[in-house]
Parts: C-alpha cells; sequence; structure tokens
C-alpha cells in the first residue's frame, strides 16, 4: 500500500536520523523533500502547507528529549500531524439496534460503489446483522443484474425491482426488504461518469424520501485530488456522513487517503485493500500514518489474524516446532490464505519491508504447493524422508507439476523444518534465515 510514497518518506527520514541538533537551517532542506514528497503522491497543497508548517514550528519550538535523538523528535512530530490530517481518531461506523438502519452508498461511476456494497453487507453480517441490498441504478447497462449476480455469490439478499421511477422503486424495495426482516439496508445508487446537476437533486430527494441513517461516498484512491474535488462537490449537496477509499492495493499515490479529512470534514470510515469479500479494513488514523512511514501495523494484523484463524483447530492442536511435518505446513498456509495476500501481512510488520525487500511474494505459488501436498498420502505427510523418485512421479502425475516442483518444495520443506528446530532449542535468535525460505516458496 502507497510502497512509493513510503519510501521517499523514508529517505528523508534517513537522513533527518543524522541530525545531532535542530536548528531551522538543518532542518529546512529535509522539510523541503517532505513537501515534494507529498505534493508527488498528489496531497492537496493546502493539507501539505498546513502539515509542514506545524511539524517545523513543533520541531524548532521543543526541547530535545534525552532518550531520543533529534532526527528521532522531528519523525515523531510528522508522524503526529500526518495522524491529526487523517482524522487523529478513529470515527467507527455505528450500527443501530433501535430501528433497522439504512445506509445509503453514492460515488462517481466506477470508484467501487457496487464491490463496496457487498463488502459492508459481509462486513455488518459479521457483527450479527441481517443485510440486504437495494439496487437502486436504472441508468447504467446490466448494473442491477452485476448487483444481483454478486448478491447470489456472496449470499447477500438483493432488491432490486426499478423502473425509471428511482425514488418510488427504491421505498418499494426497502418496505419489501422490512417486510423480510432484514435489518441493515444498503442503498446502492446510481454513478455517473462526472458530476451532474441532474444526478445529485435526484440523489438530494433519495436522501430526503429514505432519511438514511448514514451516507458513505465511495471514492477511488487511484484518482487522487479528483476524489478529493469529487467528494467536496457531494458534500456541498448531501452533508455525508463519512468516506470510504477503494483500490489502497494497486498503485495508489495515496493523495486522496491523506487529504480526504482534512479538506472535507467527514472521517475516512473504511479503506478497501482488495478485491477479496475480507479486504475491506475499518479506518485507523494511528494505523493508517503508521503503516505508510513504514513503521507498521501489528494490531491490524493481530485483528486479521483472529477474524481468520480456526480457534478450534488451534485449541484441539498445538503446532510442536521440533516435529513440524508437512501437514502442519499445509495448515498453516491455509491459515495464512484467509489473512490475505502475503505481501499485504508483511506490510503490517514492522520493518518487514526492509527485511523483505527485492523477494517477490506470488499467491499463485500456494496453489501449486497445495496441489502437490494433496496428492500425497497422509504418511507422506508425516514422513516427507520416504518420498523416493517413484513416489515423486506419482505426485507430480497427480498434481499437475514436474518432479523438479517437488524437489524444490522439499528441499525448503526441509530447511524450513531445520529451522523450527532452532527455534524450539534456541529461541528465535536464527529468524533472518527465514527470509530464504520464504523468498522461494
Amino acid at each position: 500500500m502507497l510502497e512509493e510514497f513510503t519510501e521517499k518518506i523514508n529517505e528523508v527520514f534517513r537522513k533527518l536520523r543524522g541530525l545531532a541538533t535542530i536548528n531551522e537551517k538543518n532542518i529546512s532542506e529535509p522539510l523541503r523533500e517532505i513537501k515534494r514528497v507529498l505534493l508527488e503522491a498528489d496531497v492537496n497543497y493546502k493539507v501539505v502547507k498546513s502539515l509542514i508548517d506545524e511539524v517545523q514550528i513543533k520541531s524548532l519550538g521543543q526541547d530535545v528529549l534525552k532518550s531520543i535523538t533529534p532526527g528521532q523528535q522531528i519523525i515523531k512530530i510528522f508522524y503526529d500531524e500526518l495522524r491529526k490530517a487523517l482524522g487523529d481518531k478513529t470515527s467507527e461506523f455505528t450500527l443501530i439496534t433501535t430501528h433497522p438502519m439504512i445506509v445509503m452508498i453514492v460515488g462517481l461511476q466506477g470508484s467501487g460503489k457496487t464491490t463496496f456494497c457487498i463488502k459492508l453487507s459481509h462486513y455488518v453480517r459479521k457483527k450479527g446483522r441481517k443485510p440486504a441490498i437495494i439496487g437502486a441504478d436504472p441508468y447504467r447497462p446490466a448494473a442491477v443484474k452485476q448487483l444481483e449476480i454478486m448478491g447470489k455469490s456472496t449470499n447477500i439478499p438483493v432488491f432490486s425491482k426499478i423502473t425509471n421511477d428511482v425514488i418510488f422503486s427504491t421505498k418499494k424495495n426497502i418496505e419489501e426488504a422490512l417486510k423480510n426482516d432484514y435489518d441493515t439496508i444498503i442503498i446502492d445508487t446510481a454513478g455517473r461518469l462526472h458530476i451532474n446537476e441532474e444526478m445529485m437533486d435526484e440523489i438530494v430527494k433519495l436522501k430526503q424520501e429514505v432519511q438514511p441513517d448514514e451516507i458513505l461516498i465511495v471514492t477511488d484512491g487511484m484518482t487522487g485530488q479528483d476524489a478529493v474535488k469529487t467528494a467536496l462537490e457531494f458534500q456541498k449537496k448531501l452533508d455525508f456522513s463519512g468516506i470510504v477509499i477503494t483500490k489502497l492495493d494497486g498503485d495508489a499515490k495515496g493523495g486522496a487517503a491523506l487529504s480526504m479529512r482534512a479538506v472535507t470534514g467527514k472521517p475516512i470510515k473504511f479503506i478497501g485493500t482488495g478485491e477479496k469479500l475480507g479486504d475491506l479494513d475499518v479506518f485507523h488514523p494511528e494505523r493508517f500514518a503508521s503503516r505508510i512511514l513504514g513503521m507498521g501495523d501489528i494490531i491490524s494484523l493481530v485483528e486479521r489474524a483472529e477474524d481468520t484463524i480456526n480457534k478450534k483447530i488451534e485449541q484441539q492442536k498445538t503446532l510442536k516446532l521440533e516435529n513440524f511435518t508437512l501437514q502442519d505446513f499445509y495448515d498453516q498456509l491455509q491459515q495464512i490464505k484467509r489473512m490475505g495476500p502475503i505481501d499485504q501481512i508483511l506490510e503490517m510488520i514492522p520493518v518487514a519491508g526492509k527485511s523483505f525487500k527485492g523477494l517477490k511474494f506470488d499467491d499463485k505459488q500456494f496453489i501449486k504447493i497445495e496441489a502437490i501436498i494433496n496428492s500425497m498420502t497422509k504418511e507422506e505427510r508425516k514422513k516427507p524422508k520416504i518420498i523416493d523418485g517413484s513416489r515423486k512421479k506419482r505426485i507430480s502425475k497427480g498434481s499437475g507439476t514436474s518432479v523438479e516442483d517437488i524437489n524444490k518444495l522439499l528441499k525448503q520443506f526441509f530447511q524450513m523444518q531445520k529451522i523450527f528446530k532452532s527455534f524450539s532449542r534456541f529461541g528465535f535468535k536464527k529468524f533472518g534465515n527465514l527470509k530464504t525460505i520464504l523468498g522461494g516458496i
């Protein structure tokens, strides 16, 4: 996430860490560089100016703590100001319990609105709610059909009987959903290729008629300042309650995420980090600031792990490192897969970006590894040393892979086994060697 931005900021930080003292002369150049990096990331220029001015004032106005270097103190001040610009504290998406909750989703076409509706339904369902989606886009070709297909594939009910009278048909669909005892109604409104008065008037009327408890605007994180301008236009008309930023797993520069809260005054509530159903994160300003500055996000990593790990398996079986088998390896892969792409997981670990820099983690390799292990017998999984030439040929044929692939996997597995034995005997002193193993999988 925002890899290029993080890389450039940390390059400036490396220079800052070498400062012996803080004065206006020796911090002016690093701050100019930070300003340039922020502008290149498409951060709003007013936000950049405010951020840099605050960092400079506070850096020159504070006594340096004895426990840290002057450079470290500036970095801490920058982190604090960045966190404030992002919203300072988490603005929770609160689920109303006194009455059925209505959430209206707005945004331009192509921003990821419909996908977000599905993800949000999945999110609230995990919270114990009974969600339904209302299709309210009669204009885009096949929009309703797309929503119905996505809803069916994720077992999310969709009410989509719609006419050109969007307001009337939307109200009818909401009534139908409420009759079926759905308690969280998510309205997927029509998007447009650009802002126009006709579209805005229709959404404003819809808001007045259905009285939503939340209005969330979905913005494309890859469009930078265009996303901010769009949000401002919607804010003038709708006074929405929260922002969703999508596609932050791709080549997003980060300008939208770093500008949106400061420019609109509205909180960012969710960020989209991938295409999968669970790739939706509650937005925590302090964690986001930490991640984009290369400091990791262990809390989110733990939460993701808790959300995906099968606790019954963990309770029934304690992994013994000194007797690590291919079956154990396979089970661990399944847990990692549920947590998301390897690159995203490593991104949450402090300094992981540096430790694993240059390594490419291909999630498709999991499929090949699974196929190989699935083609083994129970005995072979427990005792991989018995896998001789004839067994390799059989496994190769059954998994659709080559004998060379099997040899590579076994070689890497035996290396992991040795390391895990070291873990159990000497602790985690040899953790650094794991980099080589992970890079080869």
